[in-house]
Order: C-alpha cells, then sequence, then structure tokens
C-alpha cells in the first residue's frame, strides 16, 4: 500500500513538473521571438537612428554644465593666483568637476532647481511677512 502512495506521489510530482517545463518552453519561445524581432537590422537602425536623435541635445546639456561648474570651481579655488603649482592643481580641479558634474548632470541640475526654489520661496515669505508688518504699522 505504501508503494503504491509513493508511485501516486512521484505521478504527480512527474505530471507537476512536466506542465511547468511547458510553461517555461512558451515563455522561452516568446521571448526567443522577441529577442529575435529586436536583432532585425531595421529595428537596429530605428533604435540607434532614436537614440542619436535624442542624444546630442542630452549631451551637450550636461557637458555645458559640466564646463561651467569645472570653471566656476577652478575660480574660486584659484582666485587670482598666478602660482604655477597652483594653476596645474586648478586646472586639474576643473577637469575633474566638469567630470563629475557632466556624468551626474541630472541631479546637479535637480539639486541646483530645489536651492532656486528655495531660495525664490524664502524670499516671497520673507516679502509678505514685511507686507503683514506694514499693513499693521499703518492701521
Amino acid at each position: 500500500m505504501k508503494n503504491k502512495n509513493e508511485i501516486e506521489a512521484l505521478k504527480e510530482a512527474i505530471s507537476e513538473l512536466k506542465s511547468k517545463q511547458a510553461q517555461e518552453l512558451a515563455l522561452l519561445k516568446m521571448q526567443f521571438k522577441l529577442t529575435y524581432e529586436s536583432l532585425k537590422p531595421q529595428n537596429l537602425l530605428k533604435i540607434a537612428l532614436h537614440e542619436a536623435s535624442v542624444s546630442p541635445q542630452n549631451l551637450l546639456l550636461n557637458n555645458a554644465v559640466g564646463l561651467a561648474a569645472g570653471y566656476v570651481s577652478k575660480k574660486i579655488f584659484m582666485g587670482k593666483s598666478h602660482n604655477p603649482i597652483r594653476n596645474i592643481l586648478g586646472t586639474l580641479l576643473q577637469l575633474t568637476v566638469a567630470n563629475v558634474v557632466a556624468k551626474h548632470s541630472g541631479t546637479v541640475i535637480q539639486y541646483l532647481k530645489e536651492k532656486y526654489y528655495q531660495l525664490t520661496e524664502k524670499g516671497d515669505r520673507e516679502e509678505e511677512e514685511e507686507q503683514k508688518y506694514i499693513s499693521v504699522e499703518s492701521t
């Protein structure tokens, strides 16, 4: 009796594994079709053209932000120094900052926007408080 229960359990396990295998095979075939379609020359060309049309604008913006940040950091670090060692260090700093900022320009731009909005909101609040103070004094 024990052998029959074990045999039935094994048959159940085998049928579950076969159904799982059939599902995975269907998924594999679907993934193969998707991969095949994406690797067709016309699709590769379409993707490359789309990336080329979008990337130069972002690349130009990223590099511009990086160069500006590098230039500002060099000016802050160097001031009006004519020391050659300090000039070399300033140039290295400029290149480093430019590269880092160009690679992470999205986060830098977001940070600068947040700071700008914080400063402008603070200024607006101060003006409102002054107006309230002036209106209270005049009454």
